[in-house]
This record gives structure tokens, C-alpha cells and sequence, in this order.
């Protein structure tokens, strides 16, 4: 995002006239904010608090939906994987069809799925339905770069980072409504009311939609056919090999890892082997299909960067390990002692809070972080104290209180530098590709959101032990399910806090240089 006063603006002579830039800069803060840019941030906000809301409400039921559909553990992880991974296949698609058909269309179009899918989470008879009805919620992710996109289109450009920071508190104040109001619903009413609760707030949400949402009449000229604007090889290779990747690491934790006599676990060993087979084949395929077409739905060359490379490599990192604390707290304080906590699906909530609070004030707060301190600091003060707060809740974890404080840690750091991480990715292009460029962050954060709780979910396969309850014949994860899990997370924050100190030294280096040529040239 661009700034009034960091317009090149030069004089005959070629220096930058800054006089020029302060009457620039009075001109346009004079500017007010329409009252119809009000109209569409609240619209827009209202569905960022449903989706995420939408992607919050079902965690505290995990526990209810495993004995309910006696399902694994690791299969619980496609409730959250299923979701994340439709979204980010998802975004960069609907982003391409809201500039041929239309912003307000398309949004419709996805709202309506969205809709359609959680009116049936309320009647799902099993938990293969339930996936089904997650994969096509989790469309409605791709809301978020039209809604982005919208609000550049109606505020002023020296306003923009205002509609941007009410809208990212938005979304944190809808996990933070997701977890507290999806924990007391599901414990009263039963886990099939998160989905009632949703579907005619998300059908009057549409409705405002079309009657107060007004967006500029796009008139696009089609000099190819439709085949040639979407790269649908691309996206179809792209689909098979995250969608295929991940099958296989969750199938891993479908059988016993110590008993190689069981037929059904040499039946997920080759399917295994199938689906990584896929999924390479399907990344060679799609590597080679965005190199040759003009048009690709991802630019590699961006991908490639050597700021943008490890910035985006931390970012999904920073999905992983939250996603995989995201899981396992829920499952640990409702799990039977002595692994777990016994615990109901409003503690699970009530403990989980804290992390949601703070990721919500660090979110309305961040626009004056990065404005006073840049994007460096925060991003590797960020990842310092993640690493912190992973290797407390390592340590520490026996109690609900210790399980808050540190959870508390980790959300300010993760806060901190995910949002320093985005940022660096935002200026770190020209503006022509900064679209782009946050597409792909935006999908590789996703995917990292996608791998956390499949990873979570081998893990607590795994590593089960009998129930000690009297008359309860079913297996939990163990306490050590719980230590691998929060151990991985702790070396997962060790290696993005060292891609944040990499790729602060490279945009150091980079500024350096960009100093040197200018003194040079001059």
C-alpha cells in the first residue's frame, strides 16, 4: 500500500520536489471518507465475523464429533484441514473471476455456497458429510482478497490502512465470537446448533448484499476465450497436488506405526505411497504448466524472490505450528485425565480465549507498530517471543492457567510477526504485482493452516493410551501425543525465527544497495 508522500514526484531538474508532495499529501487528507465507504466496510466486516466464525464454532465439538461418528483422531483433522485447503485453492480462483464477472457477483455467488453447505452441517448424518459440508464452507475464504479489493476500490488511499485494521480486528474478533459462542451453544444445544446458528445470519447478510452494497459497473473487454483468462490445467495440477499431499500425511496416522500385520495398515501404506506419488507428479505438472502459459495462477518468478521466499516460507510455518497449537488445546482440556483435563467444551473455549484477545488487540493495534518501528522489528521481536511462548507451553502445560499465560505469549508473537511478514511481502514488489504477490502469501499461509492440524492429527493417533474412567472403553491421546505436538511447534518457531532474521538481513542488504546506486547515480 502506497502512501501519498512516497510518490517520486520530481522537479525539471530531476531532484524530488517535496514542496509538491506536502500540498499533495494537505490535498488529499482533506479528503473525507464517504458515507457509502462506511456502508460497505460494515457489510464487509459482517462477513469476515460469519466466515471466521464459520471456521472458529466447530473446534470445541471435535471431542463430541469423534465419539458421536466413532471416528480417529487424525481424521478430525479435515474438519479444519478441509476448510483451510478449499479456501486457498479457492482465493486466487474467485480473485480471478470477480475482475472478469465482477466483485459483487461473485461474492454472492460464494456467499450462497457458503450458505447452501452449513444449512447442511445441520443435517449431516455422518462425518464424511460433515467434510463434504467443511470443504464447501471453506469456499467462503475467498471472500477475503474481493473484500481487500472492495475497500480500495471506496476509500481514499491515505485512508486505506483504517478500513484495513478494522477489518483484520474483525476477523480476529470472529474467532475469538467463534470459540466462546460456538462452546456454549454446542454445550447446551448440542454441536449441530454452530450450524444453525450461521446459516440465517449468512442468508441476511446476502440480502444486505444486494440491496445496500454498491460497487462501479466493470466493463471488461475479452480479447481471449475464458480458457485462455483462467489457467484451468494449472489449477487443476495445483488442486491435485496440495489435495493429495495432504490425504497422505493424514492417512500416515491412520494405522498403527507398531503393528505391520494389520491388513488395514498396509492398505493406508499404499495408499500413501499412491497419493505422494500423485502429488509430486501433479508439482511437476504444475511447475512446468506456470512456466509456459502467459497467464499463470502463480507467478513462480515472484515465488522465488529472495526476500519474498523466506517471508512466505515463515508465514506458512507461522499456519502450521498455530494451527497445530489451534487443534490439540481443544482435544488436551477435554480429553480424560491423567493426559487431559476432563474438561467441557466451555472450558476448552474459555482457555482458548486469551490466545484470541490478543491477537485481536495486537491486530487494531499493529497499523501503528509497523508505521513507528517498520516491518523488521516486529517480525523478528515476533518470532522471538513465538519461540518463547512454544517452549513454555513445552515445558509448562499442566494446569489450565499455565496453558493461558502461554498461550497468551504465543499469540503475541505470532501476531506480531505475521503481521510484520505480510507487510514485507507487500512492499517487497512493485506495485503492478503486489496483487499477485499477496495471493500467493495468502496461499501458502493457508496451506500452512491446512498442514498444522493433519500434522496434530498424527500425532494423537498415534500416541493413544486407554481411558483410566470407569466403564469407558475408549482409547485417548496420551500426554506424550501432547509433548510431540508442542515439541514440534517449538522447532517449527526455531526455524521461522530464523527466516525472519534472513530475511531481515536481506532487505538490509537490499536498502543498502538501493542507497548506494542512488549516491552513485547522482
Amino acid at each position: 500500500m502506497s502512501n501519498p508522500t512516497n510518490h517520486n514526484e520530481k522537479d525539471p531538474n530531476g531532484e524530488h520536489n517535496h514542496d509538491s508532495l506536502d500540498r499533495n499529501y494537505e490535498s488529499v487528507s482533506k479528503v473525507k471518507i464517504s458515507k457509502d465507504a462506511w456502508i460497505t466496510l460494515t457489510i464487509l466486516s459482517s462477513i469476515g465475523l460469519v466466515i471466521i466464525y464459520g471456521e472458529t464454532m466447530i473446534i470445541p465439538a471435535i471431542p463430541d464429533l469423534v465419539q458421536d461418528f466413532n471416528i480417529k483422531y487424525n481424521t478430525t483433522a479435515w474438519i479444519l484441514t478441509a476448510y483451510l485447503i478449499a479456501g486457498a485453492v479457492a482465493t486466487p480462483i474467485a480473485g480471478k473471476l470477480s475482475d472478469i464477472y465482477g466483485k459483487k457477483k461473485i461474492l454472492i455467488v460464494i456467499l450462497i455456497i457458503y450458505t447452501i453447505a452449513t444449512f447442511f452441517g445441520i443435517i449431516a448424518p455422518d462425518i464424511s458429510t460433515i467434510i463434504i459440508v467443511r470443504i464447501f464452507q471453506g469456499i467462503g475464504i475467498s471472500v477475503f482478497p474481493i473484500t481487500f479489493a472492495l475497500i480500495r476500490d471506496k476509500f481514499p488511499e491515505h485512508k486505506l490502512s483504517i478500513a484495513q485494521g478494522i477489518l483484520t480486528s474483525i476477523f480476529a474478533a470472529g474467532g475469538v465470537i467463534g470459540l466462546s459462542l460456538g462452546a456454549i451453544t454446542i454445550e447446551y444445544f448440542g454441536w449441530r446448533s454452530t450450524f444453525i446458528s450461521i446459516t440465517p445470519i449468512a442468508l441476511l447478510i446476502i440480502l444486505i448484499i444486494i440491496r445496500f452494497l454498491y460497487v462501479k459497473t466493470e466493463y471488461i473487454q475479452f480479447v481471449s476465450s475464458l480458457r485462455q483468462i483462467i489457467d484451468f490445467r494449472g489449477t487443476i495440477a495445483f488442486v491435485s497436488t496440495v489435495s493429495s499431499f495432504l490425504i497422505s500425511i493424514t492417512l500416515i496416522g491412520n494405522s498403527n506405526i507398531n503393528d505391520f500385520t494389520n491388513i488395514n495398515h498396509n492398505i493406508n501404506f499404499i495408499l500413501v505411497i499412491l497419493f505422494s506419488s500423485i502429488s509430486i507428479i501433479s508439482l511437476i505438472i504444475f511447475i512446468f504448466q506456470q512456466k509456459k502459459i502467459h497467464n499463470p495462477l502463480i507467478d513462480l518468478n515472484i515465488l522465488k524472490d529472495r526476500i519474498l521466499l523466506p517471508t512466505n516460507i515463515l508465514l506458512m510455518l507461522i499456519g502450521i505450528a498455530m494451527f497445530m497449537i489451534y487443534q490439540t488445546i481443544s482435544l488436551l482440556i477435554r480429553t480424560p485425565p491423567p493426559a487431559g483435563f476432563g474438561g467441557s467444551a466451555i472450558d476448552a473455549a474459555n482457555v482458548q480465549l486469551p490466545f484470541m484477545l490478543v491477537s485481536l488487540v495486537v491486530s487494531i493495534i499493529s497499523g501503528f507498530l509497523i508505521s513507528r518501528f517498520g516491518n523488521i522489528k516486529p517480525t523478528i521481536l515476533g518470532s522471538i517471543i513465538g519461540f518463547i511462548g512454544f517452549s513454555g507451553i513445552l515445558i509448562y502445560h499442566s494446569s489450565e492457567f499455565e496453558i493461558i499465560i502461554n498461550l497468551s505469549i504465543i499469540a503475541l508473537g505470532l501476531s506480531l510477526a505475521e503481521i510484520g511478514g505480510f507487510n514485507i511481502t507487500l512492499v517487497s514488489v512493485p506495485t503492478n504485482v503486489s496483487g499477485t504477490s499477496m495471493g500467493i502469501t495468502v496461499l501458502l499461509f493457508l496451506i500452512g493452516m491446512s498442514i498444522g492440524p493433519a500434522i496434530s492429527g498424527i500425532y494423537l493417533e498415534t500416541f493413544r493410551s486407554p481411558s483410566l474412567l470407569e466403564g469407558v472403553s475408549y482409547s485417548f491421546p496420551s500426554s506424550i501425543a501432547y509433548d510431540m505436538i508442542f515439541l514440534t511447534a517449538v522447532l517449527i518457531s526455531g526455524v521461522f525465527l530464523s527466516l525472519s532474521i534472513i530475511a531481515s538481513k536481506r532487505i538490509m542488504s537490499k536498502n543498502v544497495d538501493s542507497k548506494s546506486f542512488t549516491s552513485k547515480s547522482r
